[in-house]
């Protein structure tokens, strides 16, 4: 060996080594790059999934202010450390000899490494911290729009308190964090034989670092007035009456707040001198003066909100409690509702009914949850389809408008049977759900069921469905591939399932590089190799709607419930709500959290079928819209088509939030509303069986002023522990009207039944109970539906719808009779129909009813009768049990069978 290794040539053994060295390093740069592009693939696929729908400038810019404030926050942190790290280095080179250190401090290579890796480490850490939490921050603070309003007290813009404080206190804090971060870091390395005595390289690092911690808590103690205005916390362990500047914050806190700031900086600089003249004990003073002070501080809030304001509270807070109560009302809207009086007459007659017949016609007896089960049960006709939601919207029906309920038909992958759970079934032939239900909210059949308007599949009806494919949806459904070498399952009809191809270009191309990227992105192997793919395959992914605009636009906030929608051209189409919400509107109650302020100045429509997303800025005057317009100026659409702002809803949501916040601040009496003598609170009803808080519903109406029906949102109040409804609040949905909410108030010296007292008196009827309490036995359970008030004109009657379900797993509930209440008369009938004729034959003596009619038109009371509806019932259930053991099974033909016989009983009970 020694001799074949002498034998070797100088200069080729050198050439030897310089190209193994070449080859170590190339192989070494190959793995770096290698990780970062595995690193790299989320960025750069969510960079082409955002491009492909047209929202690549939404990217660049938050991936943009991302890596600026990201190499800010690393090259700031990394060179702090690097700093501190090198000075204690330096520091301990002069303060100890060469022999007493390590060699990692010693020796100026190793030492280099050393610090710089750890210099490295804390600036990817605040790297991580500064863009992570202040991309929007400083987004906001670069692009922020005027309210055009200012505060009180300091007179600055309220866009300073939402967009420019908050970035400030982000900056000062995430600067201090650091400071004191280093601080404890020199105490800890200075401590070691006492450096910080004897060392002067150690006592000047410490000093220049506590100068920087006294000028960075000066600075945050300069920002905390104007905090003063977003809170009704006067000190540690007392709030004030009033959400904002108080009393005692303008007395004490304010000034404190000044003299804490200057405190800190004289400690600071006592500090320093101390330090550097190595009189350790005097540093203590500033310390102990400044925490003093804190103390003082918090002692005089507590005194002064304890023995000044507390026994004179309304005159020392009158002028706070106003702005208080203006702010609110600006920062809800509700200084724009207009206020009406509604007498709350007894003044129902036939001549009225026929006046609002179309207000008649579309009280709402069907019930949303129950209607889900019933969808679920007769409109799915496969184990793979499923409803998610039952939704209200209305429709323009042969000219008649309507209010419906409807429902979309998912496809859910998981319920497929076993056998069928292959990579090519739940990745390219089974792609999409199909068609939608639809459902008047007024019409019942015969046993109860609803009376569909679209139903079947394909879907068939009163409006024609062009594109009934649903590829994005409310279910949480996998990514898939259309345009494959498979053709797509479309919807089964009879014994055969019919098939579809994609025609729409909006998927990603898994063409080129795109399908290796995807591949690896997905962690799919077989979808790289696949045969079935081609050049023309596209993939779609992010297919939950939610999902799909969170990824896009995760600076808003949603509605947790978003509805389809028939456009005018058949398509569908998914509408969501999006909220600009903001903590730091000064004076303003929050309404959760610290949020206090919302708008719904976003609507999103989802394409069903090819997954286009469109932003809609509905309120263009919301500086917070304007903002996130400076922000993002491609992001927003303001042509809003006349089909799609057809189908705009007024957010419950929102709605129950401003209805909450008017149930304090719409006493504009500053006396009042101190003492919160005319608090407003929501109704309780039975629903299900169970007292809950009233939601807020949709109605179709005539409001008095008006000649048209149009369809609302409304909501009852009722005083504070009392049950009598004092007003109602509603909201118009329709065309221009968008959006107009008003309140009623009803007169304060007559007496409106409120929603709990009429079901009070529906469980104290004795007929009612009675019934109810008979169809309860025997397996069956008696559900009450919404209790639902209904202004007509100048009065107001209530309706009730009582189904009736089966303890069966696969029962199907129904409506058995509806529950009618108008002043002290209480009905039940079989229809709503009935029930109204015989109201109106108790309150109106012009009106004469046929009792024979309503005998014959009436399903028996019997028990016979009910034992026969029970046994049909439990028959029809039987069946159902078998349809889906043999879907489960895969037997098409006999699940088809099985079906037809569902349906012919039912049509033959009818």
């Amino acid at each position: 060996m020694d001799k074949q290794t002498r034998n070797i040539n100088p200069e080729a053994a050198r050439k030897m080594k310089k190209l193994g060295s070449f080859i170590g390093k190339l192989i070494g740069v190959l793995l770096v790059l290698a990780f970062i592009g595995w690193l790299s693939v989320y960025w750069i696929t969510d960079y082409i999934w955002m491009d492909t729908h047209g929202f690549k400038d939404v990217y660049i810019t938050i991936l943009g202010s991302k890596v600026l404030l990201g190499l800010i926050g690393f090259f700031l942190f990394f060179i702090s450390t690097y700093f501190t790290l090198s000075w204690i280095r330096k520091a301990y080179m002069t303060h100890f000899t060469p022999t007493q250190l390590p060699a990692f401090i010693r020796e100026k290579k190793w030492s280099r490494l050393t610090v710089a890796g750890l210099a490295i480490f804390v600036g990817l850490v605040g790297s991580s911290i500064v863009q992570g939490v202040g991309w929007e921050l400083w987004l906001k603070f670069l692009n922020h729009a005027s309210f055009g309003q200012t505060d009180p007290h300091f007179s600055m813009d309220l866009s300073f308190y939402m967009f420019q404080l908050p970035f400030l206190q982000f900056a000062v804090f995430t600067l201090l964090g650091l400071a004191i971060f280093l601080l404890l870091v020199e105490m800890g390395f200075y401590s070691t034989f006492h450096m910080y005595r004897r060392s002067r390289l150690a006592q000047v690092h410490m000093g220049a670092t506590v100068g920087v911690i006294g000028l960075l808590l000066a600075a945050s103690h300069l920002l905390e007035p104007y905090e003063t205005l977003l809170t009704n916390q006067v000190n540690m362990v007392q709030e004030s009456v009033v959400h904002g500047l108080s009393y005692t914050d303008s007395i004490v806190n304010i000034p404190a707040s000044y003299v804490m700031a200057g405190t800190a900086v004289i400690g600071a600089i006592w500090m320093i001198i101390s330090l550097i003249r190595g009189n350790l004990k005097s540093m203590l003073i500033p310390v102990i003066a400044y925490f003093g002070i804190a103390i003082i501080a918090q002692g005089a809030s507590i005194v002064v909100q304890n023995y000044v304001v507390s026994p004179n509270e309304f005159s020392k807070e009158s002028p706070y409690l106003q702005h208080n109560l203006d702010f609110t009302r600006a920062a809800y809207e509700l200084e724009d509702i207009d206020e009406r009086e509604h007498p709350g007459n007894q003044s129902l007659d036939e001549a009225m009914t026929e006046r609002n017949e179309l207000t008649i016609n579309n009280v709402r007896i069907n019930d949303a949850r129950p209607i889900l089960d019933i969808y679920n049960q007769l409109q799915t006709f496969r184990t793979y389809y499923q409803f998610n939601d039952i939704d209200v919207d209305r429709y323009e029906v042969d000219g008649e408008y309507q209010q419906v309920f409807l429902g979309a038909r998912e496809l859910n992958t998981s319920d497929l049977p076993s056998q069928s759970k292959t990579w090519v079934n739940q990745n390219l032939r089974y792609t999409h759900g199909y068609g939608v239900a639809m459902s008047d909210v007024n019409e019942i059949t015969s046993q109860g069921q609803p009376e569909y308007m679209l139903q079947n599949l394909p879907p068939e009806g009163d409006i024609d469905i062009t594109r009934p494919e649903i590829y994005f949806g409310e279910e949480n459904s996998r990514n898939v591939i259309v345009n494959s070498e498979v053709d797509e399952f479309d919807y089964p009809a009879g014994d055969e399932n019919m098939s579809t191809r994609y025609e729409a270009d909006t998927g990603i191309p898994l063409s080129g590089i795109n399908r290796l990227l995807f591949s690896i992105n997905e962690g799919s192997f077989r979808m790289f190799v696949s045969d079935q793919l081609s050049s023309d395959s596209q993939f779609l992914e992010t297919r939950n709607i939610m999902d799909r605009v969170e990824r896009i636009a995760p600076f808003f906030e949603y509605d947790e419930d978003p509805y389809i929608f028939v456009r005018e051209d058949g398509s569908l189409a998914w509408m969501l709500d999006a909220y600009l919400t903001a903590e730091r509107y000064p004076y303003s109650e929050p309404y959760e959290g610290d949020n206090s302020y919302i708008r719904n100045s976003v609507k999103v429509e989802i394409d069903a079928y090819t997954g286009e997303v469109n932003f809609y800025a509905v309120d263009p005057e919301d500086p917070l819209l304007q903002t996130y317009d400076l922000m993002f100026p491609e992001l927003f659409t303001e042509e809003i088509p006349e089909d799609v702002q057809a189908h705009f809803r007024y957010p419950i949501d929102l709605f129950k939030i401003q209805a909450d916040m008017y149930g304090t601040y719409h006493m504009t009496n500053l006396e009042v509303f101190y003492n919160r003598e005319d608090y407003w609170q929501f109704p309780t009803e039975k629903y299900f069986n169970e007292d809950i808080e009233m939601e807020p519903y949709y109605i179709t109406m005539q409001l008095p002023e008006y000649d048209e029906e149009e369809f609302v949102l409304m909501v009852p109040y009722t005083p504070r522990n009392r049950q009598n409804m004092v007003a109602w609040m509603g909201v118009r949905n329709d065309g221009g009207n968008y959006g107009e909410t008003f309140v009623y108030q009803f007169p304060k010296q007559r007496n409106v039944y409120g929603p709990q007292q009429i079901e009070n008196r529906i469980n104290q009827d004795s007929t009612i109970s009675q019934q109810l309490n008979l169809w309860s036995q025997g397996g069956s359970e008696v559900i009450r539906g919404n209790l639902l008030a209904i202004p007509v004109e100048d009065t107001v009657m209530y309706a009730e719808p009582i189904y009736i379900e089966s303890s069966n797993e696969t029962s199907l509930p129904e409506v058995k009779q509806v529950i009618l209440a108008y002043g002290d008369e209480i009905v039940m009938e079989p229809t709503f129909d009935q029930a109204l004729e015989r109201m109106l034959s108790l309150i109106d003596p012009d009106v004469e009813v046929d009792e024979d009619e309503l005998e014959e038109e009436a399903p028996p009371e019997s028990g016979e009768a009910i034992q026969e509806s029970e046994e049909i019932l439990q028959e029809i259930s039987g069946l159902f049990e078998q349809y889906q053991s043999a879907l489960s099974s895969g037997n098409w033909e006999e699940a088809g069978s099985i079906m037809a016989e569902i349906e012919d009983r039912l049509a033959e009970n009818e």
